[in-house]
């Protein structure tokens, strides 16, 4: 317990070290554009078909989950208001989150730490360049600019698989389910739900970098530094939830 307290709370001061340094460098000339470009593709590209994929089978299982329960009452009319607040506000954001975590945040720790123990990033430094400039900062800037978008995407994705759903299976049509989503959904639950994606972003990223760079041991010290970030991050993002959650409710 003592042991595991003590490697919690240095990671805190490893992502707090690394955020300040962040924070410094992101606004320093010269502007990595071409890395940030890579680092774009790398997070949104390709993660477009695991976002979506949770986005819409998620949604599909809510909408039979609740749509079978309404309909005991009567009012299996009103899936799609429960399908479209818990899209934008909570699903959209951290579903979009988890699978971003488990294939880019992972990645991220998995390619530092290997820089990290191939001595490349010491490479760096002895040549006078930033490995915080170059590794780190494009890398955050591209989750936090790309989970929103995605996750927008998913909101979209998995309005339409709730549709279906409510469709094929509730009875309920499709010109009233969606005119119904949206007489609920106002632009503050959008809104509210980006900016979660981009506060989630910002965790998985600079865990991902702060474990990849603090990463030794060889193999199995980065594949435990990957596991680490995977654990971390995810916990972190569930937390996060709450309290963002907490405050957009009380605005």
């Amino acid at each position: 317990m003592a042991q595991s307290l003590v490697s919690f709370i240095r990671a805190l001061g490893e992502v707090a070290l690394l955020t300040r340094e962040f924070a410094r460098l992101v606004a320093r000339r010269p502007f990595e554009l071409r890395l940030l470009i890579e680092q774009l593709d790398n997070v949104g590209a390709k993660s477009f078909t695991v976002v979506n994929l949770t986005a819409i089978f998620g949604a599909m299982v809510l909408a039979l989950q609740t749509g079978t329960l309404l309909g005991k009452f009567g009012a299996k009319i009103y899936v799609s208001r429960i399908i479209g607040l818990s899209l934008f506000r909570e699903m959209g954001p951290v579903l979009t989150a988890l699978m971003v975590c488990g294939r880019v945040g992972a990645g991220i720790t998995a390619e530092l730490g290997a820089m990290n123990v191939s001595e490349q990033i010491d490479a760096m430094r002895a040549l006078g360049a930033n490995p915080v400039k170059k590794l780190v900062v494009p890398r955050v800037l591209a989750t936090v600019i790309m989970l929103p978008a995605l996750t927008l995407i998913a909101d979209a994705a998995g309005a339409a698989g709730g549709m279906l759903i409510g469709v094929t299976q509730l009875g309920v049509g499709a010109s009233y389910f969606l005119a119904s989503m949206l007489q609920m959904t106002r632009l503050s639950d959008v809104f509210g739900g980006v900016l979660k994606a981009a506060v989630f972003g910002y965790i998985i990223a600079i865990i991902a970098c702060a474990k990849g760079l603090a990463a030794g041991g060889g193999a199995g010290g980065v594949g435990a530094a990957t596991t680490s970030t995977v654990v971390a991050a995810s916990v972190s993002i569930l937390v996060a939830d709450f309290f963002l959650t907490k405050l957009l409710l009380s605005l």
